[in-house]
């Protein structure tokens, strides 16, 4: 119990094991086996619940001729929560649908005994619908199956970049709303869609199988905690560096030297850097070679990262490309949230380069690198290793976009609008200097 305790407040699984005192590969053969779902009961109804107390409450003022909304009024809850409670837990065995708080508490405690048998297991039927409308095959007009054949089950999340079996995988809310439209008369014929989710997730609710979790669009074989889900993934963002904290000259785009940047990733953990400039949209792009052993070592959980783009890689290599710039040409550096900006506080106190993070799920924030990309994605198509390519190549592919001409720029090119600015730069050192 510890365990799923520790599990839904939302720490990671080798943590929740240590809390349980079990060994790291027990805590997550633990989470595996059940789906990522509490296979146990708490001890007490949460408080969600009506409790025993709040029956008696309810009985005594129905007594008292109060009304539905205001006994929802006196406890607190909603409205349809009393309707409902008046309607599924009174008493049967009168002429008139007497409410007894004792006979309510008994109602609610049968329904809630666990475990039940899921219903895919007694209805046939309706466990072949579920099935066919998740895992049934494509055919052809003549009946034959296509598609590929499905990878071997490992037990794991859906195969990455590899083929998956053609299904006419329904989501589950697809197949439960569905039922009421194809079988009207049938009450036997519903099922919500959180039940078919236990019954794909977790082994012991039977009717399905965990492998067909992979039908999923998603793919994935168990669940995630909601606690999880609600935990901040950029630990690295602080207040300081949210897009709201860079200077307002980055936003009228008058002064060259304000950047945008990210990553173009490919196949086999193959990555570019990209950079913009936002007043000249002059481009840079940065070579993120991997790492001496990367697919000859075995990876080791909070080891060094081999692909090319690790914190401590990616700043190295950018402190290599901006150092090479004047310094009034590297006033901000605009990313996405990204783990490879992890280092970014080393970045800033190597080279004076502050960097500031657009907020999540904002690509807009950050417009002329999300356009670079685009352009790049000519040269390095998605599902495709970009590794291959040396510096040169990608310098001259560089290049090449640097002497395109563009609208924004009246027709000139991001290079001589960048060269103006190093020249301007340049004569006005002299002058100082002079």
């Amino acid at each position: 119990m510890r365990f799923w305790v520790a599990i839904a407040s939302g720490v990671k699984t080798r943590d929740a094991g240590v809390a349980a005192g079990v060994s790291e590969p027990v805590a997550h053969r633990w989470f595996l086996h059940a789906g990522g779902v509490n296979p146990q009961l708490t001890p007490k109804l949460s408080g969600r619940y009506l409790s025993s107390s709040n029956r008696e409450d309810i009985a005594l003022w129905r007594a008292q001729g109060c009304g539905v909304r205001e006994i929802a009024r006196r406890l607190g809850r909603s409205p349809s929560t009393i309707s409902r409670e008046l309607r599924r837990n009174a008493s049967t065995r009168t002429y008139r649908l007497d409410y007894k708080a004792s006979t309510a508490q008994w109602h609610a405690e049968r329904r809630a005994r666990r475990p039940k048998t899921a219903k895919l297991i007694t209805n046939q039927c309706l466990r072949d619908y579920v099935h066919d409308k998740l895992s049934g095959y494509v055919r052809s007009a003549d009946g034959d199956q296509l598609g590929p054949i499905g990878p071997v089950w490992d037990g794991k999340n859906k195969p990455h970049r590899g083929d998956r079996e053609w299904v006419t995988a329904w989501s589950p809310e697809q197949i439960a709303h569905r039922l009421p439209i194809e079988f009207p008369d049938d009450p036997t014929m519903r099922i919500s869609h959180e039940a078919i989710y236990q019954a794909l997730y977790v082994p012991a609710r039977g009717g399905l199988t965990r492998q067909q979790a992979w039908h999923l669009r998603r793919g994935h074989t168990k669940r995630t905690p909601r606690a999880r889900t609600r935990q901040q993934a950029w630990a690295h963002v602080t207040d300081a560096t949210t897009l709201r904290k860079r200077p307002p000259e980055a936003d009228d785009r008058k002064i060259a030297g304000h950047w945008e940047g990210d990553l173009i990733i490919g196949l086999n953990r193959s990555a570019i850097a990209t950079l913009v400039d936002r007043t000249t949209r002059f481009a840079m792009l940065v070579h993120l070679p991997r790492q001496t052993g990367y697919g000859l070592i075995k990876p080791v959980k909070n080891g060094p990262a081999l692909a090319g783009y690790g914190a401590v890689t990616m700043k190295d290599a950018l402190v290599r490309i901006f150092d090479a710039l004047p310094v009034d040409l590297r006033r901000s550096l605009t990313w996405d949230r990204g783990k490879e900006m992890s280092a970014h506080a080393l970045l800033t106190q190597e080279i004076g380069l502050p960097v500031y993070f657009a907020d999540a799920k904002s690509p807009w924030q950050r417009g002329s690198n999300e356009h670079l990309n685009g352009l790049l994605r000519q040269y390095f198509p998605k599902g495709t290793d970009i590794s291959r390519w040396s510096l040169p190549e990608i310098q001259a592919v560089a290049d090449t976009i640097n002497n395109r001409p563009r609208r924004i720029l009246k027709w000139r090119t991001p290079a001589e609008a960048f060269a103006d600015r190093l020249k301007s730069l340049q004569q006005g050192a002299v002058a100082s200097t002079g």
